[in-house]
């Protein structure tokens, strides 16, 4: 009788589980069955600091609030780093989720261009059965793959410009845009996709990335009455650079390295060509020029402050304005709840942090980048996100939101956890590496790791000097503590950190053999010389 009662017990028993497992599988089935739409929208230099969601210095005077709109919607994360600063490496490493020495496209100067024949997080969500596009700015030479649509910028070396934009339509057609701003232009070419062009029975994934606010900053002319009062300058714009040997020998000093067109003082009407060309292009070797005689020394230097960062915030305005219509547009459709909706930069950038601007330095403004993500269906809004992240994570995570597999050589971690969940255990701390030298703003090659509490950098190629920064106590980065009394313990540490994170990234070479990385000479479809 036991027995009996005993495999009626572990029948029932059997049959509960087998109906839990059901059950389970049956809501699986059902996710798989509405995987979300995904977003991603990318602008190019866009600095934390100019979105004014982090509340920075520039957030009250420059307000942005249609990104805002992405991190009040969803989460903000406030410690997303990239591993290479600068335009085509960081696009690669976030197709790819692999480091730049791994995937192969570790500089835009003279480094070739994109192996399209690797795997993406594009290709992998294709195979998946999603509908892939990529409208707008692209920069990595090669034609894109893995998409079912494509219309990419391609001229001004693979740049883009602002104006008479020239695209390449799904790697066969050219076509020259007139009648837009570029920003405008892949607003609507985006929408234009997503409500007509696309295949509605399936999920899509769109990669919406904008040439602003990228050098030479020119804005669509209806915000030109944007921002007529001055702006303050940042702290450390007056910056000596005093115990940091590779900064003081930069070339990318808004007193001392911006050119005529950037600052868009008029050429005599009478150069055109080459002439036209030296004419704009003198500044960017630290040649003296100013407007008028009159305007010298510090009155000149903000005066090319003011002019550079207004044209700046300008083009954000206008990118601003774009992300507002893509959220306007996704809500009276029906479409937000189930949309992943991304942004971010390919890098931060300076806007007169240490007196510059540009990237490619390991020194936060650069480093960092801003990123903000709404997934009203799982991600509860208003939520902050402090751990420690790299553009290598994204490609794995958008896979892993999407429910589709994450290839093994990615190096990248998903931080799906972090979004909707509380199970994960983050970073201790991110690795970076910057190859390219001299051109075009001579910032000497270095790696680094930061635990964001410390960050320690080596330059190596005809320097070796290291920089150890206190984020907390110093967060502009101004006192190098390296071979300070009292820090020997932290520099040891952060040197094994460096050598754990080489030789878990596979980037554990000799300085022989990254110096060589930075020498390698191999001409690009779209070259950097034409910017």
């Amino acid at each position: 009788m036991e027995k009996t009662t005993i495999k009626i017990s572990c029948f029932l028993a059997l049959i509960v589980l087998l109906i839990g497992c059901k059950i389970n599988t049956s809501k699986i089935i059902k996710e798989q069955e509405n995987p979300p739409n995904i977003i991603f929208i990318m602008s190019d230099d866009h600095a934390v600091s100019a979105v004014s969601a982090y509340k920075d210095w520039l957030s009250s005077l420059a307000p942005t609030p249609n990104i805002d709109r992405i991190a009040n919607n969803g989460m903000l994360m406030h410690a997303t780093y990239n591993t290479n600063s600068i335009c085509g490496p960081s696009r690669a490493a976030i197709l790819t989720g692999k480091y730049s020495h791994v995937n192969g496209f570790f500089k835009n100067e003279k480094g070739g261009d994109f192996d399209s024949s690797q795997q993406t997080f594009p290709k992998v969500l294709q195979q998946s059965g999603y509908q892939t596009a990529v409208i707008g700015k692209w920069h990595l030479g090669t034609a894109p793959t893995g998409f079912d649509y494509s219309k990419v910028m391609i001229n001004h070396g693979g740049q883009g410009t602002y104006f008479d934009t020239i695209f390449l339509e799904n790697g066969l057609d050219t076509i020259v845009e007139t009648e837009r701003h570029s920003t405008a232009q892949v607003a609507h070419d985006a929408l234009k996709w997503i409500g007509t062009k696309r295949d509605k029975t399936k999920p899509f994934m769109l990669m919406y990335q904008f040439k602003a606010p990228h050098r030479p900053w020119t804005p669509n002319p209806k915000f030109d009455s944007l921002y007529t009062e001055d702006f303050p300058q940042p702290k450390t714009f007056n910056d000596d650079y005093s115990g940091r040997l590779a900064a003081s020998k930069n070339m990318m000093e808004i007193e001392n390295h911006m050119n005529r067109k950037d600052l868009k003082v008029p050429p005599p009407q009478k150069l055109k060509g080459r002439a036209l060309g030296a004419y704009q292009r003198l500044g960017n070797n630290g040649e003296f020029w100013t407007p008028h005689d009159s305007l010298q020394g510090a009155a000149l230097k903000n005066w090319k402050f003011q002019r550079y960062i207004k044209d700046y915030l300008r083009c954000v305005a206008g990118v601003d304005e774009a992300v507002g219509q893509l959220l306007d547009y996704l809500k009276e459709n029906g479409l937000e709840e189930n949309t992943v909706v991304i942004y971010t930069s390919d890098q931060g950038f300076y806007l007169g942090e240490h007196g510059w601007f540009d990237k490619r330095w390991m020194y936060e403004p650069s480093f960092r980048m801003p990123f903000a993500i709404q997934y009203p269906k799982k991600i509860k809004a208003g939520s902050q996100n402090k751990e420690l992240l790299l553009n290598i994570d994204f490609a794995p995570t958008i896979l892993d939101l999407a429910g589709a597999p994450i290839p093994k050589e990615i190096q990248g971690e998903s931080f799906k956890n972090q979004l909707i969940g509380n199970n994960y255990k983050g970073r201790d701390a991110v690795y970076y590496h910057y190859y390219e030298y001299p051109f075009w703003h001579k910032v000497q090659p270095h790696y680094g790791v930061s635990t964001g509490k410390y960050k320690l950098i080596h330059y190596y190629y005809d320097m070796d000097e290291w920089e150890l920064f206190n984020l907390e106590a110093d967060k502009d980065e101004m006192n190098n503590l390296y071979g300070a009394a009292g820090y020997e313990n932290i520099t040891a540490t952060l040197k094994d950190k460096i050598k754990e994170l080489q030789k878990q990234y596979k980037d554990d070479m000799s300085l022989e053999e990254m110096r060589a990385m930075t020498d390698i000479n191999i001409n690009r479809v779209y070259s950097e010389r034409n910017n």
